[in-house]
């Protein structure tokens, strides 16, 4: 069982993550840390809330993260991809109850459990300011998983740069440069982590969740806006979700050790790069980058986790 803290900006791909931890029978999501990014923090959080209540797991804790990065810049929003309040065409009912904890709460996650994964598949701000807290606890955990980077492709919010290095590149480099045993999820592969208009109408057909409904409709409002940047696609890519595939997934992955690190000015910022002069593991690389997968295995593999009973 992977025990998992997830830092998320829900936002569309990032709410398909969530649900596809809380679905998948070897996930034990043990807390949610909820900041700015596709949406503002308060609407990740009541985004996050609203998906807790809809699986009956109230009792998972949400903590309130970071407001805007570490950069200082304003942040930017996408309500045109990901709608008004972050899940496409649903508005979460007010006054969910939450089980709102405070950011130390993080800590108290890492030193109660030793085994913690963390998946951070948001702006990487709220990490950043742990590994800044609590250097020492933080890198006492055994493995964190980053949605973020581009290598060899195009970024996808400017020509170099990938939305969650962007989004606050010092924090990213906060994290790489800090924590022990980093895997990347970048776009090169998360790009191709598509799934088709008929697959999200496949796991209604047989889902025996509570989230039969809103799985399809986000997935088509985001193939929607994915229609208008890329018209060849069928369907969006679910770059967070993806991630977490990675995580449960490993041995399936074709994946190389190198040291990656993000610009933070200029036109290049938000770049993710790293020395990929040969095929050797150059001495002291710290960070493990998804390459390639099988798509045809990640999209089983998604339809039967997002189809499942909540365990």
């Amino acid at each position: 069982m992977r025990k998992l803290l997830l830092f998320a900006d829900p936002g569309i791909d990032d709410s398909l993550a969530i649900i596809y931890a809380l679905l998948h029978p070897d996930i034990d999501v043990l807390g949610v840390v909820t900041s700015f990014g596709n949406v503002s923090k308060q609407q990740a959080t009541e985004n996050t809330a609203y998906l807790l209540k809809l699986a009956g797991r109230e009792d998972i804790p949400v903590i309130e993260g970071a407001t805007f990065p570490l950069s200082g810049e304003y942040s930017v929003y996408y309500p045109e991809i990901h709608g008004a309040e972050g899940l496409g065409p649903i508005r979460p009912p007010n006054g969910i109850q939450v089980n709102l904890k405070r950011f130390s709460h993080v800590f108290e996650l890492i030193e109660k459990h030793p085994d913690l994964t963390i998946a951070d598949i948001g702006r990487p701000t709220s990490l950043a300011h742990a590994f800044n807290l609590n250097l020492e606890r933080l890198q006492k955990v055994n493995d964190i998983f980053s949605m973020g980077g581009a290598f060899f492709v195009p970024g996808n919010v400017t020509a170099l740069a990938e939305a969650n290095y962007h989004g606050d590149p010092v924090a990213a480099n906060v994290v790489l440069k800090y924590a022990k045993n980093v895997y990347i999820a970048p776009l090169n592969v998360t790009d191709r982590a598509i799934v088709t208009r008929e697959a999200a109408a496949h796991i209604e057909s047989i889902s025996k969740n509570p989230f039969k409904d809103l799985i399809p409709a986000v997935t088509n409002y985001y193939a929607a806006a994915y229609a208008k940047l890329r018209p060849h696609q069928n369907g969006p890519s679910i770059h967070d979700a993806f991630a977490l595939y990675y995580m449960m997934n490993m041995e399936k992955i074709y994946s190389v050790k190198k040291t990656v690190s993000v610009c933070v000015q200029s036109d290049a910022r938000g770049m993710s790069f790293a020395d990929f002069r040969n095929h050797l593991t150059p001495p002291g690389a710290k960070h493990t980058i998804a390459l390639n997968f099988n798509y045809q295995d990640f999209l089983t593999d998604f339809i039967k986790v997002m189809s499942s009973e909540i365990s």
